[in-house]
């Protein structure tokens, strides 16, 4: 049954991963490797980042999807009869479901120092291990749907790949017990097998190998764990023997190093300097290679959880560039070398196309508190071609830019208002605090907040060293600096006309008409100005008083299909369409499982589309986008071919829409980006034990297109105030927001459950 699912899964690889081709050499770039070529990448367990590590699955993949040179990394252990497998950790049943198979076989060995309880190789035979247990994604963050799939692969099977291989040994004392050795094992294998590289993190493995390894053809590797560990040879941290790089350079030609060695991390999680190891390293002639790097696993908040930029550092700073990266998501590491460093400048493509739009959400905010000053200039310096104020009403109203009307995800009114909370349950479900219930000199005493959207259910939190700062804009503010910083548009998006009309006595469309006009924006011929609304009835007051104004109609919900009827209705009203992400792509349990047509539907309207909105944080993206949002981006930009895409993060839709390896880019080299195809990786999972598929999103009723007019401005002496929260809500808030305020900066867990 494996084998015959090996050969299905292999055909199906062949057909969803192009194969990729080497970028072609630049005569003007340059590395800051050792030998003056590219970095290598180095697939840890093959690509362990989606499958279970060193299956047969998660090579092939990492050989489809990375580059010529990938080099497949098997960390070496040793069954009871001698054969080598591949597996990272010492305790089977953290990579494997032997738990289950031999549940009363756990045993209890002390290993360089360390006591281990659990199921070790060395107490079964390679037989038994191969036929009776089957490998397990490791990580919990990860797809588990492969589980008990894929048996335990050999040293052989990667071999059978006909790809670069580097073999980590470790554990020599503890085989030595069990009258094993994996010293001896190395030995053989470097005679009868073309092994490019051997490593081990105990200097009394690499010293027993010296004499066995043929520089000319292997690199012997000293592997570092992290500094306070000890190294069971010497006795010495890793810390220290990292001052010993010249003992190092008489056994080994290169290092291994964890990637905090070269570029350290604070306690807060904030990147720092990059310390000299790496040029220490080269001055002796050592290679260095950097390791610890997955994408569900970005650390340093600089990185705004964008893997792609954490790797640039290493390869492309101008100072140095490690010779290899280590990684458990292959195709990130490649692409960052072959498409993204600055010598691979894409202002040198000579294709002039109309690209998509970079169309910022709430500024920056996945990098500042949204919609701030802050966060506009970064929007801007980020590369957006459009950025966007959410207009909402003070009491008093001034109309200024924020999220939503609900002050309390974005700044500190439950601090100093808390007896404002009410309940609107026209505008939501839980109770908040509204600015149309206080006025603009009010709002000023606030702070803003960054909003985390992955908080309560990951963990995950946005820049916090920046969680309180920026200024707020009103929207005439906003206006003046859009048009000072000379931006390609602005989008106003404006929620909530209706009700602010009939039960607070506030004009929006008037108000926001009347600012517009103040600062002349109708007149403007070097800044496009998008309108937009889920509203039809605030954009048909837009189009008569302000025709040249583009009308951008959100149509949000669950939906996969938009009749011709709905498209022709939306066509009355809008000229573009912000439509969810959702209604691209569908997914089940985090796998995409089809896509729409609803693109090609609107655009057959002569309707722009725009999608909503992408974030960077792997939690919020399908596992086939391998943790990495420029590859969401790629399938909504070069598959569907939206006309822009609405983000919290625009540095990095602007990068990947600038990218050479875009499909698009004929000129560019040779290694190209493609869009994931949709269902792939479900089609990888045995059909026994794939999960339940939801069925495809219903069409777009019409109905739910058209509002009725906006009703007249109300007398706020007539309509009443808003309704107070009830006594047990206001309390439970109060408590929610002031312990937020209150909690240390939370430590960014890297796998945690989805």
């Amino acid at each position: 049954m494996l084998k015959c699912l090996f050969v299905i899964a292999s055909l199906v690889l062949s057909s969803a991963f192009a194969q990729k081709q080497s970028p072609l050499k630049d005569p003007n770039e340059e590395w800051h490797t050792l030998t003056g070529e590219e970095p290598i990448v180095v697939a840890r367990g093959g690509f362990s980042g989606v499958f279970p590590e060193s299956s047969a699955l998660a090579n092939e993949v990492a050989v489809s999807n990375g580059l010529p040179n990938t080099v497949l990394y098997c960390n070496l252990q040793l069954t009871k009869d001698g054969l080598a497998i591949c597996l990272s950790d010492i305790l089977l049943e953290n990579s494997t479901n032997i738990e289950q198979v031999f549940p009363k076989s756990r045993k209890t060995y002390e290993i360089n120092g360390k006591v281990y309880k659990g199921w070790f190789s060395v107490d079964f035979m390679s037989d038994i291990l191969f036929t009776k247990v089957a490998l397990v994604q490791g990580i919990m963050s990860r797809p588990s749907v492969y589980d008990g799939v894929w048996p335990i692969s050999a040293v052989d099977d990667i071999l059978g790949l006909k790809r670069p291989v580097w073999l980590n040994a470790e554990w020599e004392t503890f085989y030595q017990e069990h009258n094993l050795s994996i010293i001896s094992f190395v030995k053989k294998a470097l005679r009868l097998m073309p092994i490019d590289f051997v490593s081990s993190s105990e200097i009394g493995i690499v010293k027993g190998l010296g004499g066995a390894v043929d520089s000319a053809k292997t690199r012997l590797i000293f592997r570092f764990l992290g500094a306070t560990e000890t190294e069971p040879t010497t006795g010495k941290q890793y810390g220290d023997l990292l001052h010993e790089l010249a003992m190092i350079k008489t056994i080994a030609s290169g290092i291994a190093v964890p990637k905090s060695y070269i570029w350290p991390v604070s306690r807060e999680e904030y990147v720092l300097p990059a310390t000299t190891v790496v040029m220490d390293a080269h001055n002796l002639g050592l290679e260095v290679y950097a390791h610890g790097f997955a994408n569900d696993a970005v650390v340093g908040y600089n990185y705004s959880y964008d893997p792609v930029r954490e790797y640039l550092p290493f390869i492309d700073n101008g100072k140095f560039a490690v010779d290899g990266l280590i990684t458990d998501y292959i195709p990130t590491a490649s692409e960052a070398i072959a498409c993204y460093v600055s010598f691979r400048n894409p202002t040198k493509s000579k294709i002039v196309r109309q690209e998509p739009l970079v169309i910022s959400s709430n500024g920056a905010s996945g990098d500042y508190p949204g919609s701030t000053d802050l966060a506009y200039e970064a929007a801007i310096e980020d590369g957006s071609d459009v950025i966007d104020c959410s207009v909402q009403i003070s009491k008093d109203g001034v109309p200024f830019c924020m999220e939503t009307s609900d002050l309390l995800p974005t700044t500190t009114a439950i601090t100093a208002f808390n007896d404002k909370t009410t309940a609107v349950p026209e505008l939501q479900q839980d109770p908040g605090i509204f600015s149309f219930d206080l006025t603009w000199p009010q709002i000023l005493t606030l702070k803003p907040q960054i909003t985390n959207p992955f908080l309560s259910s990951s963990g995950l939190v946005r820049n916090p060293a920046f969680k309180n700062k920026g200024k707020f804009m009103s929207l005439s503010d906003f206006l003046e600096f859009a048009k000072a910083r000379g931006v390609r548009g602005i989008m106003i998006n404006l929620q909530n006309a209706a009700f602010l009309a009939a039960k607070k006595g506030l004009d929006m469309v008037g108000i926001v008409s009347t600012t517009m006009s103040d600062a002349h924006m109708e007149k403007e011929s070097t800044l496009d100005v998008y309108i937009r609304s889920d509203d039809t009835s605030v954009l048909t007051a837009f189009k008569t008083n302000f025709p040249t104004f583009i009308r951008v109609l959100t149509v949000d919900g669950k939906y996969g299909e938009v009749p011709k009827k709905v498209a022709d209705e939306i066509k009355i009203y809008a000229d573009a369409v912000a439509v969810p992400r959702s209604a691209l792509v569908e997914i089940t349990n985090y796998f995409t499982v089809r896509n729409t047509g609803v693109v090609a539907q609107l655009k057959s309207a002569d309707l722009s589309v725009f999608v909503y909105v992408i974030r960077n944080e792997y939690v919020s993206l399908a596992f086939d986008y391998y943790s990495q949002a420029s590859l969401e981006i790629s399938t909504y930009v070069d598959f569907f071919h939206v006309d822009g895409v609405i983000t919290d993060f625009p540095y990095t839709a602007k990068r990947y829409i600038t990218c050479p390896c875009r499909p698009v880019n004929t000129d560019s080299s040779g290694y190209s980006i493609l869009p994931p195809e949709v269902g792939t990786l479900l089609g990888l999972v045995p059909q026994e034990v794939q999960p339940r598929v939801d069925p495809p999103s219903p069409p777009l009723d019409v109905k739910a297109i058209v509002d009725p007019p906006l009703p007249p401005v109300s007398n706020v002496s007539t309509t009443g105030p808003s309704v107070p929260a009830t006594a047990d809500a206001v309390p439970n808030i109060s408590n929610f927001f002031l312990s937020l305020l209150s909690v240390v900066v939370l430590t960014f867990h890297a796998h945690s459950i989805l």
